[in-house]
């Protein structure tokens, strides 16, 4: 591959990153802002900013996800790097189960929710 090109992947899989990031900020904002401003029933405003913190976060995770595999796969594909990364999509990929999990109440490919 031209070096030209894989200066371009590596500014795309940078970006996505970059957004990944300030997806996760904005989300933090977005949702605090949400916790003061709205009115909600008593007890209700916490679970509201979990629920929008969380979605940010899970949100975020997906773009940082997907930079790391445009940036290992196109850019240095050695075996320690592909090694790394299945690590890294393992962890996040755990986060994001768990965090739905929290968040939803049941796993993903379930339709009622988890009884407590």
């Amino acid at each position: 591959m031209s070096d030209i090109i894989k200066i371009y992947i590596e500014y795309v899989a940078f970006g996505i990153e970059i957004a990944g990031i300030l997806t996760m900020i904005f989300g933090t904002f977005l949702a605090l802002f949400r916790y003061f401003t709205n009115r909600h029933e008593e007890g209700s405003s916490y679970r509201t900013f979990r629920h929008d913190l969380g979605k940010a976060i899970l949100l975020g995770l997906e773009f940082l996800v997907a930079g790391d595999i445009i940036a290992t796969v196109t850019i240095d594909p050695t075996m320690n790097q592909v090694l790394i990364l299945g690590v890294i999509v393992v962890i996040r990929t755990f986060l994001s189960l768990s965090l739905q999990v929290e968040l939803e109440g049941k796993w993903p490919w379930q339709k009622k929710e988890i009884s407590s």
